[in-house]
This record gives C-alpha cells, structure tokens and sequence, in this order.
C-alpha cells in the first residue's frame, strides 16, 4: 500500500526489557524493619525490577497484585519497577528518596491496591521516613546497598 501524504511511519518498539534487582530487595528489608510508617510492609511479597528501554519520564512506578490473585494461590503482592537509564544516574540519597516513595503507596492493608498521592504520598512524608532513618542510624546502611547497584546496564 502507498502512504500518503503525512504519514506517518511508526518505529518498531519491542518494549522495555526486565531484569530483578536484589539489592533493591535488600533495602525494602531494612526499611520495612527499620520505620514504623513501614512496618506493615512484608518484604518477602515485594518484588524489584529494572526495566530498560523504556520512554517512562519516571525514575521507579509500583504494581499492586491485589487479593483476587488469592482464588490461584497468589496473595497481594507488590513489583516495583525502576527505569534503569534514570535511576542508575541518581545518587544513593536520590535512590533511597525514589524507594521510599514507591513503598509509601502502599497501603496499612497490603492488599494490592495503592495509595495515590496525597498527604501520605508527598515529599514531605518521603522526609519524614528520611528523618525516621536518620534517628535509627539506618540511612547511612540503606544508602550503602542502594550503592551497590549496578552503576552500568544490568543487562
């Protein structure tokens, strides 16, 4: 077929590719034990990823698995995703700060829903559990692990 005039030609997009990413697990662990606004957090349902190739503007997004799954014989759980190109770039400080904003969607339920943002989503909330850290001796730690991730492609 002949295209006409302004058309306009789409590129081949294979979409983003995933890879897990453990040190992100690592400090959901200690984050969850560490923070009381994070205690209700199960670390074992939360599960991390990178994508690459993807055209997000965001550094990280979260997926809820809700209740439903349960009929199967999967519980609610958790994936955060983080856009590799961009998180890699930022500093421990800046990852940590993208981290705990993810975990502040969700819910005291942990149903597999999500909270959106608002007051218990903000910078100022994501501040307070930065504080919360601080006073616990624990962001020094959780900077460290958020260190360890691969600086270059993962994959």
């Amino acid at each position: 077929p002949v295209r006409g005039a302004g058309a306009v030609r789409r590129r081949s997009h294979r979409g983003p590719a995933y890879e897990a990413l453990p040190c992100l697990c690592e400090a959901i662990k200690l984050l969850a034990s560490a923070c009381d606004v994070l205690s209700h957090i199960d670390p074992s349902r939360v599960y991390c990823v990178a994508s690459r190739g993807s055209s997000s503007r965001a550094y990280a997004r979260i997926h809820g698995l809700s209740r439903a799954w349960a009929a199967v014989g999967v519980g609610p759980a958790y994936l955060i995703e983080v856009v590799y190109e961009r998180f890699a770039r930022l500093t421990p400080r800046g990852r940590l700060r993208v981290l705990v904003h993810e975990l502040l969607h969700i819910p005291y339920t942990f149903s597999g829903a999500l909270r959106p943002h608002g007051a218990l989503v903000s910078e100022t909330a994501v501040s307070r559990v930065l504080e919360c850290l601080e006073e616990a001796g624990l962001a020094r730690a959780a900077e460290e692990i958020l260190s360890s991730c691969p600086a270059g492609p993962a994959f």
